[in-house]
């Protein structure tokens, strides 16, 4: 299955790749170009699974289906106790901040992990970190059944933490030097909205069998989908080779590299406020609607969250932004729609708590897809160690804002928590406009 295949020689290009500033030179300013193969560097383009050259468009669907559920794979477990936290806490006998720990784990152990995903993912070759990673989810998923306390259940959380890096970190290198330019842009959207619809999924099967049939069946549920992602990504997703020319101390050396490049720092930056954000307002909006007026149970929290199909396809338009707005612009419109979704959530009708979250979830994916793409573009080298880092302070930010809104829950309510998260939203708007970009976004075909 991971066997390395032979790369035709026909594939192979003779001339030098050219860097994205000097592709864009040669492009007409009336916004034309000639129709040009894409190019590849020689030493990240994947290997064919045969020597037979096949058809060009199942490659192309399976291979974005792949990205799909690699995204799908790598949040449908990292957020899908949130829908169950109240019943949790009711279980363990447990305060909403101790609860809020069940996610802030998870998103610990990426952050402290992460750094070193990105070069092993380098070494070892990407798809084959990544299907490693999803296999290892299915056990841990179901190990979450068998949990007695809740101590017991942060330490395994922890180790699924540990485990996910390689799925973000890999996507989105392997989509860096796979596609190019704004076709990267579009691959990248794919995968943030199958990162999106797999968050919705493990909240909203987890809430409705906790209601049913306990909150353990929801795990067990999850884990027999996470095997069949894995299973597809295996069939559908071309091998990439395993870069062996660098040590793993020299790739960590390549992330104090990128830590000198201001614009890796402030998208990373960025990253953290807006898992912050949404971690802060999801982990203790299940509190806020199993109180009055609204007395939901799990299912019913669950149930808000078919929002996330229609937030889902916001990052669709993330190549359309940047064409038309720049990097920075493009993310600060994003954070503006995140704090609409905000204000929503104060007012105390549920259609409008409903809206709110689908706004709110909308403006969150579109700065997950921009920031993405924009790490993979202004990487030139050791793309799987600046994905690292980019992550790293991502989860960061997500292990904040996962306990620090609980210790204003007592004091201040939920509209302490929404305070809080507008606040990280306006830190992250000012830190964006440290993000440039060398040249304009130029339309490919998809």
């Amino acid at each position: 299955m991971f066997r390395r295949s032979p790369r035709p020689t026909s594939r192979v290009s003779s001339s030098t790749p050219t860097s994205t500033t000097d592709r864009a030179a040669r492009i007409p300013m009336d916004g034309h170009h000639p129709e040009k193969a894409p190019v590849a560097r020689e030493d990240d383009r994947p290997v064919p699974a045969s020597s037979a050259t096949p058809s060009p468009l199942p490659i192309l669907l399976r291979e974005r289906a792949a990205i799909f559920l690699l995204g799908f794979a790598a949040f449908l477990p990292l957020y899908a106790p949130q829908s169950v936290l109240p019943q949790l806490a009711s279980s363990f006998s447990a305060s909403p901040a101790e609860t809020g720990a069940v996610i802030g784990a998870t998103t610990l152990a990426v952050a402290l992990s992460a750094p070193l995903a990105g070069p092993l993912t380098d070494r070892f070759g990407r798809k084959r970190s990544m299907l490693t990673a999803i296999s290892l989810l299915v056990p841990l998923t179901l190990l979450l059944t068998l949990c007695g306390s809740l101590d017991q259940l942060l330490a395994v959380r922890f180790i699924q933490g540990i485990v996910l890096p390689a799925l973000f970190t890999g996507a989105v290198a392997y989509i860096g030097t796979r596609w190019e330019g704004a076709r990267g842009a579009s691959v990248t959207g794919m995968f943030v909205t199958g990162s999106a619809i797999g968050g919705f999924a493990g909240r909203f099967v987890s809430g409705l069998l906790a209601d049913l049939a306990g909150w353990q069946s929801g795990f067990a549920a999850l884990a027999v989908v996470s095997a069949l992602c894995a299973v597809f990504v295996a069939l559908w997703l071309t091998p990439d080779a395993a870069r062996r020319t660098g040590s793993i101390l020299s790739n960590l050396r390549g992330m104090k590299e990128h830590l000198r490049d201001g614009r890796i720092r402030a998208v990373s930056l960025c990253g953290g406020t807006v898992l912050f954000s949404m971690t802060g307002c999801l982990s203790y909006l299940g509190f806020h609607l199993a109180e009055p007026p609204f007395g939901l149970t799990a299912a019913g929290i669950g149930l808000v969250f078919l929002v996330y199909p229609l937030s889902a396809t916001a990052p669709l338009v993330n190549s359309r932004l940047l064409r038309s707005l720049g990097t920075g612009n493009a993310y600060r419109v994003a954070f503006g729609v995140c704090a609409v979704g905000q204000l929503l959530l104060l007012l105390p009708n549920l259609a409008a708590v409903t809206v709110g979250t689908g706004i709110f979830l909308g403006g969150v994916f579109l700065c997950q897809s921009l920031a993405l793409g924009y790490v993979g573009r202004v990487a030139t080298t050791n793309k799987g160690a600046a994905a690292g880092l980019y992550v790293c302070c991502f989860y960061l930010g997500g292990s904040l804002g996962a306990i620090a809104p609980g210790l204003l829950w007592k004091t201040a309510g939920w509209s302490g928590c929404v305070a809080l998260v507008l606040a990280a939203l306006s830190t992250g708007a000012l830190i964006s406009l440290a993000m440039r970009e060398g040249s304009r976004i130029v339309a490919e075909p998809a």
